[in-house]
């Protein structure tokens, strides 16, 4: 006879066993009902119209809504039809940048702002925990393939989007105070960590139709100042105030009713410091720099796009805008070519016809969707820009293109002056005084020479150079440039004489005819 310990100890064992298999068995059949319904679910998706689909999705969300507890708040990357970056998305990232490298387990690693120290922030798919006032809350980074099959070569844009999750218990506590000190942190953050960027927009249109955006950027890091340009310092003066009082002046733009922005006509020959001067007023100001290629604009519909998806705190620049496109021209010869009224529409019509068909056709950037750029209804999105043009030639260009109010400001680069020349010393040779500085003025004074020559001159070219022969080397590029200036003169001279000896020489060979003939 068995011990009844042995007989309750079987009995036991035996129990056991049989709610080891019921559990088995139970998770065996939860599994087979999910597989079932994943795969009902993907027939659904797959074969069902999109309607039908979308209306069951819709009502599965608002019948769970009564069940579920939580409530979920979504910041996306864009906002509109992709037209602008989210400001609330920006702030998101900055700040679970600052706090998701606590407890998150998979992390984005990106070079911070001096270029020594990483920035770590949420990697996608990435799920990181919040505490705001005892409340907890969960943050998801997720992104948006479209499930759309398109013939095209390049893929549909992705949709990256912040999710909050939160008990509906707090709801007045998240929405009312908890996502202001996220919005106001990020901010703060997005300030202190802020690395100024230049862009250029790209030239595949095909591509960047596909892409975030239609720019693209590098770090700028252009170490140029007003205190190391060579210019006199009143003029210099007097540019520092007039961008230090445009970036304050938000309340007196809105209050006259002018969009936000200002424009500047940088003008002057080649080598006098208009690029210089660009990024001078970039690091004064701290805006971002975009570098606009008009060469690379599809049409004006492009053109306006640009614009959009340009910062507040920005400058935005054309280069040599005379060589950009044709815009330089066709209005002026209303204007100067001694014709008839009858000759003067006609060329009207002419040039209204021709710019209505490059509008129409769609293949280029005209000269009205420029000024449009400029000034028109589009410009006024966003706030805080600059825009810059350059030019070697402003003689050139459209009177309607530069006039007050598209370019507020005209600032002429010239020659170098006296007084340049000792800011570059100062910049390349440490020297405020030295003996030869009267010679160097002297033939400053007597010929022309851009910025750029001398700074070239001033140059040390080996490590033997010291300032005497960087100066000997600026006053003999002075005196060749005097003798090459008094030259060209002399051969001008003697051109005009052979021209007018020409010309009486025609002259009386006309009048010697006529007296033959009679």
């Amino acid at each position: 006879m068995l011990p009844a310990t042995m007989i309750g100890g079987g009995i036991m064992a035996k129990k056991q066993r049989q709610g080891s298999s019921a559990l088995t068995g139970m998770w065996a059949n939860m599994g087979s009902t999910i597989a079932t319904f994943m795969f009902v679910w993907a027939i659904i998706r797959q074969y069902c119209p999109s309607v039908l689909s979308r209306s069951f999705e819709k009502y599965t969300h608002r019948l769970m809504g009564y069940f579920y507890p939580y409530i979920r708040v979504s910041f996306h990357e864009f906002r509109g039809d992709r037209l602008r970056s989210s400001e609330a998305y920006a702030a998101v990232e900055a700040y679970l940048s600052a706090n998701s490298s606590k407890n998150a387990k998979r992390l984005k690693a990106e070079m911070g702002k001096d270029t020594s120290s990483l920035t770590l922030s949420m990697d996608e798919y990435e799920r990181v925990t919040d505490e705001f006032e005892g409340a907890k809350v969960w943050w998801v980074s997720t992104k948006i393939v479209s499930q759309s099959r398109s013939m095209s070569y390049y893929p549909e844009p992705e949709k990256r989007i912040y999710t909050i999750t939160f008990h509906k218990k707090h709801r007045e506590l998240i929405t009312k105070s908890y996502l202001e000190h996220v919005l106001s942190k990020g901010k703060e953050i997005r300030v202190r960590n802020r690395q100024r960027k230049l862009y250029t927009n790209t030239y595949d249109h095909k591509l960047s139709s596909h892409k975030q955006t239609m720019w693209s950027h590098i770090v700028f890091e252009h170490p140029a100042t007003f205190e190391s340009m060579a210019m006199e310092p009143e003029k210099k003066r007097e540019i520092v105030e007039d961008l230090l009082t445009f970036s304050k002046s938000k309340d007196f733009y809105a209050k006259i009713g002018k969009a936000w922005k200002r424009g500047y006509l940088l003008y002057g020959p080649p080598g006098t410091g208009k690029s210089t001067m660009i990024a001078a007023m970039a690091n004064l100001l701290n805006y971002d720099v975009y570098d606009l290629e008009l060469t690379a604009v599809k049409d004006n519909t492009e053109l306006r796009k640009l614009l959009i998806e340009t910062t507040s705190k920005s400058i935005i620049i054309i280069e040599d805008i005379d060589c950009s496109l044709d815009l330089t021209g066709q209005r002026k010869k209303i204007k100067t070519e001694k014709s008839s009224d009858d000759e003067n529409e006609k060329l009207r019509k002419e040039i209204a016809k021709k710019e209505a068909k490059e509008e129409g056709s769609g293949g280029k950037v005209t000269l009205s969707g420029l000024l449009n750029f400029i000034d028109g209804l589009w410009s006024a999105s966003g706030g805080e820009r600059l825009i810059v043009f350059t030019t070697n030639y402003v003689e050139k260009l459209d009177p309607a293109l530069i006039r007050r109010g598209r370019m507020d400001k005209h600032i002429e680069l010239s020659y170098c002056s006296f007084e340049g020349f000792k800011v570059l010393a100062k910049n390349y040779l440490d020297l405020e005084m030295h003996p030869m500085f009267d010679a160097v003025q002297r033939l400053i004074g007597e010929t022309k020479i851009t910025p750029a020559d001398v700074a070239e001159s001033l140059m040390p070219k080996s490590l033997l150079d010291d300032a005497e022969t960087c100066l000997s080397n600026l006053i003999q590029a002075l005196e060749e440039a005097k003798e090459k200036a008094a030259k060209k003169k002399d051969e001008d001279v003697k051109e005009i004489d052979t021209t007018m000896e020409d010309a009486v020489q025609t002259k009386v060979d006309e009048e010697t005819e006529k007296t033959t003939v009679n």
